[in-house]
């Protein structure tokens, strides 16, 4: 008999997905096990095998559709079956685990939204039902209204004119528009901006850059500033940190996990180095190495862009002195390298030229105040400054 395929559990708290690209075509027959369907999720992107053998009768779920975990996506069957006949299969979706590393505003039954947002989503067309709430409780604005208007707008071309191209936001694209909206709409935004000295520390990856080529380790700047960044995190824990807005808590974390801004042909993608600080630089080389590689190969996992504790984003190898980078939400702070330059500076009396560069640390002003900021960012300066400080002779 028939059978209605519902998007599976995927973990990792995973509530929805986007059809990114299906991979068989209706009536296909297809093996058990064989991969139906491309979707994308928080960023990474599975393919979905098909639990029986059979004939694809009907694809229910358009590519750029977003589907709810347990909503059908296809039907699978004899060839000639009538689909309406299609059952759900006996084991049902799992439901999502109750937690996730990302707290989401829990989705109420009944939609709360004034009487004025429900006008304003049906003028322009859209079933507030499924709009996401980010006003305390899950509650509607007018702004989620209007944002969710414009990402879900189908592209619409201009007759007879070829001096625009309209491009669909889908996938990575349409989870970034997403997910800065929400950091913007939610945290206090404010950027803290210094500068540092990195003369020890590029002569100190020259005598280290030797070691790790032998380890096949392309060795960066990045590392070291992960170190430094770990001893200020440990004295400025607030740093290190998040909001749970539902039960009114600051969450502390005692693990450092930090997220490594990659850019990809597809978009920006931020994979997750864990346990930082029981890492070496060499270590951390290896691991962060590896994990931009698979992510412009689009093969990160799930568990490797979750559970973010601090951000870094090195906009510096690209170029641009300065930036105002935006907090990966709901993390507090965000850690901005640009471009290192040799500038005239002043050292004991001298006009001296050393390699400088800015850092922009962008932070959520709801849990860090300005004085512990620039407390945090003296400190990484400092054991970027004094490479000594990170103990790398233990490397």
């Amino acid at each position: 008999m028939a059978r209605k395929l519902k998007l599976p559990d995927i973990g990792e708290g995973v509530v929805e997905g986007e059809i990114i690209k299906w991979l068989v075509n209706e009536g296909q027959s297809i093996a058990e096990d064989q991969s139906l369907v491309e979707v994308m999720t928080d960023k990474v992107n599975v393919e979905i095998p098909s639990p029986t053998a059979g004939t694809v009768l009907k694809i229910l779920a358009k590519e750029g559709n977003v589907i709810k975990v347990g909503e059908p996506i296809v039907v699978i069957g004899e060839p000639g079956e009538k689909i309406e006949e299609a059952e759900a299969p006996s084991t049902p979706a799992a439901t999502p685990p109750p937690s996730s590393p990302e707290p989401a505003i829990a989705r109420p039954e009944v939609v709360l939204a004034a009487p004025a947002v429900r006008r304003v989503a049906k003028e322009v067309g859209i079933d507030i039902t499924v709009v996401k709430g980010t006003a305390p409780g899950g509650r509607i604005t007018e702004d989620d209204v209007r944002a969710f208007a414009k990402l879900r707008a189908v592209p619409v071309a201009e007759v007879g004119s070829e001096r625009v191209e309209r491009v669909p936001l889908r996938g990575i694209r349409r989870t970034i528009a997403e997910r800065m909206i929400q950091s913007k709409r939610s945290a206090a935004h404010v950027t803290h901006v210094d500068e540092v000295d990195m003369t020890a520390l590029i002569a100190v990856r020259e005598k280290m850059k030797e070691s790790g080529e032998r380890s096949g380790i392309k060795l960066t700047y990045l590392p070291f500033v992960i170190k430094a960044v770990i001893e200020g995190l440990k004295e400025q824990p607030y740093l290190n940190a998040s909001i749970d807005e539902e039960r009114g808590e600051i969450v502390v974390k005692k693990y450092y996990n930090i997220g490594i801004a990659t850019s990809t042909s597809s978009g920006l993608m931020v994979p997750v180095v864990k346990d930082c600080d029981r890492k070496s630089v060499l270590e951390i080389a290896r691991v962060v190495q590896e994990l931009a590689e698979k992510a412009r190969q689009g093969r990160l996992e799930l568990h490797e862009v979750h559970d973010g504790t601090f951000t870094l984003t090195n906009i510096g190898p690209i170029g641009g002195v300065l930036s105002t980078p935006i907090i990966n939400y709901p993390e507090a702070a965000i850690l901005g390298l640009n471009k290192i330059s040799k500038r005239p500076v002043v050292r004991d009396n001298l006009v001296v030229v050393r390699d400088m560069m800015y850092l922009s640390l962008s932070f959520d002003h709801r849990l860090v105040d300005g004085a512990e900021a620039a407390e945090f960012l003296n400190k990484v300066i400092r054991r970027i400054e004094n490479p000594e400080l990170l103990h790398l002779e233990e490397e």
